[in-house]
């Protein structure tokens, strides 16, 4: 069923179910303002997210923590590359000023790699928990953190927060791992998201993957079961879309088909939930992924 390259790859054009709402609107402006207010990093903008619009206008943002510059250089990631930035420590507060005034009841926090710090960031990660539980003490908590380097002891840090979902992507199948994830280890990923369960079972765990790079089918099943044996309860699978000319080429457009034939096989596999769609992002409707989706509806439709 699978085609290495598709005609509307050739032609450099995208499919109709590629297409998502154009980055404007009021509710787009007031968040984009905040975010510069507060100065604020969020992964919609820096990573060049195509659901951008859609949610910005319904006030929901991915917040991006210690800086905008990440250390590793993977061939699929707008976010800029090089000297990391200094740490602010600061940081978290202005995190939760913007989850309050967003009125948000479900947020995501995640971060560039840091392998400069000596925990790889892991302690920024558990202030943000920490202050966003501190400012709107009902509002859930997701983060989507690095491997941080296969160290323990800084995703002890992360885990003894207790967020409500903790995410780390898996993003692609082992073969294709020295061109897509430079510096990260495919069985590492595995081996962090299953600690995550053996210290604390009670934590959802999640791990995302994108296709459209080269990979199989069968090699992206073989990632669910292998995500499936380390107790990974949630999924999300999206079509990889070519930043700027100078990242990894798209192979193919995935047809909507083969994303529900995923989605099958993850139910099937035991996963709590698997979405799985062209445009859809490790952040994208997250708190439906976690079961909150009703509680963020009810907020929305306040605003």
């Amino acid at each position: 069923m699978l085609i290495t390259i598709d005609s509307l790859t050739r032609k450099g054009s995208r499919p109709e179910w590629l297409k998502a709402p154009a980055p404007v609107g009021d509710h787009y402006r007031d968040l984009k303002g905040l975010v510069s207010r507060l100065k604020l990093h969020t992964v919609c903008e820096s990573a060049a997210c195509p659901n951008i619009g859609e949610c910005w206008n319904q006030r929901t943002a991915t917040f991006m923590i210690l800086g905008n510059v990440c250390t590793r250089r993977c061939g699929f990631c707008n976010v800029q590359k090089g000297a990391p930035l200094e740490v602010d420590f600061d940081e978290p507060n202005r995190v939760a000023e913007a989850v309050e005034a967003l009125r948000l009841r479900f947020a995501v926090v995640t971060s560039v790699n840091r392998d400069d710090r000596k925990d790889g960031g892991a302690t920024q990660f558990a202030d943000t928990i920490r202050a966003i539980r501190s400012r709107v003490p009902s509002c859930k908590v997701e983060v989507l953190v690095p491997d941080f380097q296969g160290k323990k002891s800084s995703m002890d840090i992360v885990v003894d927060a207790a967020p409500d979902v903790l995410n780390h992507n898996t993003e692609t199948v082992p073969r294709l791992y020295r061109n897509v994830r430079l510096g990260a280890s495919y069985e590492r990923s595995l081996e962090m998201l299953a600690y995550v369960k053996e210290k604390n079972p009670a934590i959802p765990t999640k791990s995302g993957l994108m296709v459209g790079l080269g990979e199989t089918l069968d090699e992206v099943k073989a990632v669910l079961r292998d995500l499936r044996q380390s107790k990974v309860d949630i999924i999300t699978i999206g079509q990889y879309l070519r930043p700027t000319p100078n990242h990894l080429p798209v192979i193919r457009h995935v047809h909507p088909a083969e994303f529900r034939e995923l989605k099958d096989e993850g139910m099937a596999l035991g996963f709590q939930h698997v979405e799985s769609g062209p445009l859809v992002r490790s952040s994208y409707h997250a708190a439906a992924h976690a079961g909150y989706e009703e509680e963020s509806a009810e907020v929305a439709a306040t605003l």
